[in-house]
């Protein structure tokens, strides 16, 4: 891959735009940015355990560490920049000149982000975050071993050994970590009831206790002339503003070392060493974290909430227990519980990452396709919480009674932050049955955001039987309720439509970006086995585009569907040109010829309805949401929901370049949709300037052109002169260039049959007029062109082709 090319991926659900993957930032070693990015998502599983929940200061080489004789200089972050994917948990730190925001890295997205941003250095804090966003005390005392001039990791060794057995007396356990720079970090597990400024005074006493034992081998005091051949204890790093290179981050030395755990056995080793990034990956596929124990110890991580708001013996709730119970390789599980709070709801829980996520559902899960349900996510549960009746007394938190409505397993299709699709099995005679359900969140994020529950169409409702007609028949023993789908009037079909922008006008607002595809509009409407499409100005276009007529089966369920129909060039980018040959043919032999050589794709972005449900009036963000759970791929159905661009928007602009698209599309993520309705709540911003226009005439070939089109007149409508006056066409220019020989062929069939003695337009330019023929201004087509002229005409104008979906009064000047 060539420097500066990019790369769209997708980290557990996270989309995350990669750049400059093969640039070298290691020389001595070879090792690229790619393999640094690399690195930090195979090592997340064991290095994230030890930065949870914890401020993360970035220590950054944007061009690499260079080499020994021209060493490139890193600089210090801390605060998070605004550019920084939203999805990134955040934490705030007072400082004396103001709040800075940190990063917190609670996930493997969150690794990769970093390390694109070439932060090679992680260094953390002793302490992590607490659920009120204040700093707990520090869950775990270190020592840094710096040996001085003469000393070395061996040396280091010995201190280490030396500060183990002293601690070992107070009853903690130390842990060793080669640094990956010059010496050693040894890792004391804290129960958190002492401040950071009470284990700094300790560790600084215990410090002077060695120093005044080996003399010889022992130092504690900072000063830099008393530390020639001995090692220096730094304890001052428990201070709680002050931060460690996290365990397993790599380090901005002339090689690829890490802050390397070790196990006690490897320090007796005389020729122990600093391990670099490949060895590190080896040794924890093979043997595991030496320092899990460690991490499983520094704290509640995930359950702090659910710890926080309970009181062991005020309430029967279950408190977390040790390691998991071996289900490696199970289904995970689920729980709904009846919960008779202050209001009666339904507490729909899935096993996910040893925890129980949790969300709130006052009506339970959804009887039918045709209504969401609101749940709210609350905080997450211990795993021993799957089978917990009981009584919560009155005072504690959520008090009330508890029972198990339904339990069983879960099969999951897509779990991201915004986004969760899955399918519940209850047990035998249960409730429930089978189920596949969405949850899809429209507003804040983690505990108490808002999400739908969305139960699919094809499911039966929750413990009845098959259905006929719409009606369910009973199952022995339950109650019938009749349950038809949900219906209501239907929203025009008519797309919505963005104006033109520039990158300015992003400024100061949150969008979401998306890619501009070069084809044409396409409202595409899903009634059970059959497919409708649309085209901008509502003439059916079904017929012509006979490989999308399988798009019912890769979407769930009925649904009015907006997307844009394209067709790829050799590189595999939408080429209007390449769509060209597929428009406006009629005939079923031309349509079959066509679509076997010319193949296209249908790219959707919105959704106007499901189930019968208008959604016009949902935000942008839930309807994407929405648009993604209901679009499933299916092999030979040429249909995608492509995934947004990501950054801010002058680096998507640019990427939008590199990989040869159109430019962006921007969206208010809280927009509603508006039928027909042109809304600056979509931006359209283009690498190309294109313009529609009508045409108005041509001039004919002359020499070996006799007979043929030499130039298209083209224009723009003027305004209405009045009310009920007519359009006039403002003359904007003659095309020539840019059509193909057949193309031709058939628009001069087109014209000839609606040719007019006059000029549809106000004025046109003698020389331009003097071999015009004047046709109805009825056909549009769209130009490519360099700009204006002072007069309005367009600078090389070069033709792109009809365009079929519209009609000359959409026509309008693009600013």
């Amino acid at each position: 891959m060539a420097d500066g090319e990019r790369q769209l991926v997708e980290v557990d659900g996270r989309r995350l735009r990669l750049t400059n993957l093969d640039k070298v930032m290691y020389p001595e070693s070879g090792m690229t940015k790619g393999e640094v990015i690399s690195y930090y998502a195979e090592i997340a599983p064991v290095m994230l355990p030890h930065v949870a929940g914890r401020p993360i200061t970035r220590k950054r080489w944007v061009h690499g560490v260079g080499t020994a004789d021209a060493p490139e200089s890193p600089f210090f972050e801390k605060a998070l920049a605004d550019h920084a994917p939203d999805w990134i948990r955040r934490g705030v730190i007072e400082h004396s000149d103001g709040p800075k925001t940190y990063p917190i890295a609670g996930d493997r997205a969150t690794l990769v982000w970093l390390a694109q941003q070439a932060a090679l250095e992680l260094h953390v804090p002793q302490w992590r975050f607490a659920p009120d966003g204040a700093a707990s005390n520090p869950d775990r005392m270190v020592f840094d071993l710096d040996p001085g001039e003469g000393m070395g990791l061996a040396e280091c060794a010995e201190v280490a050994r030396l500060v183990r057995d002293l601690v070992a007396g107070m009853g903690l356990a130390v842990m060793p970590v080669t640094s990956g720079s010059k010496g050693m970090h040894l890792y004391a597990e804290l129960d958190g009831s002492q401040t950071s400024q009470q284990v700094s005074e300790v560790a600084h006493e215990l410090a002077r206790a060695l120093e005044a034992d080996h003399p010889e081998l022992v130092v504690s005091s900072m000063r830099k002339s008393l530390r020639g051949g001995r090692v220096l204890i730094d304890w001052s790093q428990n201070n709680g503003k002050k931060t460690t290179i996290a365990p397993y981050s790599l380090r901005g030395r002339l090689r690829p070392t890490v802050a390397a755990p070790r196990t006690w056995e490897e320090l007796e080793d005389p020729g122990l060493r600093h391990l670099e990034a490949h060895e590190v990956l080896a040794r924890v596929a093979e043997q595991g974290d030496p320092m899990a124990g460690l991490a499983d110890a520094t704290g509640p991580g995930p359950l702090a909430t659910y710890l926080s708001m309970r009181r062991e013996g005020r309430t029967p709730e279950p408190m977390p227990g040790g390691p998991g119970d071996g289900r490696a390789g199970e289904e995970p599980r689920f729980v709904i519980q009846e919960h008779h709070a202050r209001r009666l709801h339904h507490d729909l829980r899935l096993e996910r990452d040893g925890v129980l996520k949790s969300w709130a559902v006052p009506k339970g899960v959804p009887e039918s396709s045709g209504k969401n349900h609101l749940a709210v996510q609350t905080e997450d549960h211990p795993i021993e919480y799957l089978d917990f009746e009981g009584t919560i007394p009155a005072g504690e938190y959520g008090a009330g009674s508890m029972t198990v409505w339904d339990t069983g397993t879960y099969a999951v299709e897509k779990w991201r932050d915004d986004e969760v699709i899955f399918t519940l099995t209850g047990s035998t005679g249960g409730p429930l049955g089978r189920v596949r359900l969405v949850l899809i969140r429209t507003d804040g994020s983690g505990e108490k955001s808002t999400w739908l529950l969305h139960r699919m169409k094809e499911q039966a409702p929750a413990g009845r039987g098959a259905t006929k007609d719409g009606i369910e028949t009973a199952s022995p023993g339950l109650e019938v309720v009749a349950a038809r789908p949900a219906t209501s009037a239907r929203v025009a079909e008519k797309p919505m439509l963005a104006t033109a922008g520039t990158l300015g006008m992003l400024q100061g607002e949150d969008w979401v970006l998306e890619w501009k595809w070069d084809g044409i509009r396409a409202l595409a409407r899903v009634e059970g086995d059959r497919v409708r499409l649309l085209s901008r100005n509502g003439i059916d276009i079904t017929v012509r585009y006979p490989e999308l007529h399988r798009l019912p089966e890769a979407v769930d369920g009925d649904a009015l569907l907006d997307g844009e129909i394209v067709a790829l060039d050799a590189e595999g980018r939408p080429d209007f040109g390449v769509l060209q040959q597929r428009m406006g043919l009629t005939k079923p032999r031309e349509i079959a010829e066509a679509a076997a050589s010319v193949p296209v794709r249908l790219l959707l972005f919105d959704v106007l309805e499901a189930g019968g449900t208008p959604l016009v009036d949902e935000p942008y963000r839930v309807r994407r949401a929405r648009l993604e759970s209901l679009v499933r791929p299916r092999r030979g159905v040429p249909v995608e929901v492509p995934a947004p661009a990501t950054g801010d928007a002058e680096d998507a602009f640019e990427e939008s370049r590199a990989l040869g698209l159109e430019g962006l599309v921007a969206k208010r993520p809280g927009s509603v949709y508006r039928p027909g309705v042109r809304s600056d709540d979509w931006v359209k911003l283009k690498l190309t300037r294109t313009q529609e226009v009508v045409v108005g005439g041509y001039r004919r070939g002359v020499g070996s052109r006799a007979g043929r089109i030499r130039s298209l007149l083209v224009g723009i409508p003027a305004e209405r002169d009045g009310a009920g006056g007519e359009p006039s066409l403002e003359y904007v220019g003659r095309v020539g260039s840019g059509f193909r020989e057949r193309e031709l062929e058939r628009l001069l069939a087109r014209l000839d049959a609606t040719v007019q003695p006059d000029a549809p337009f106000a004025e046109v330019p003698a020389a331009d007029a003097v071999d015009a023929v004047w046709v109805r201004p009825e056909l549009v087509g769209e130009i490519e062109f360099s700009g204006w002229t002072g007069t309005g005409v367009a600078r090389h104008p070069r033709w792109r082709g009809l365009r079929p979906d519209k009609s000359p009064d959409e026509v309008h000047r693009e600013s």
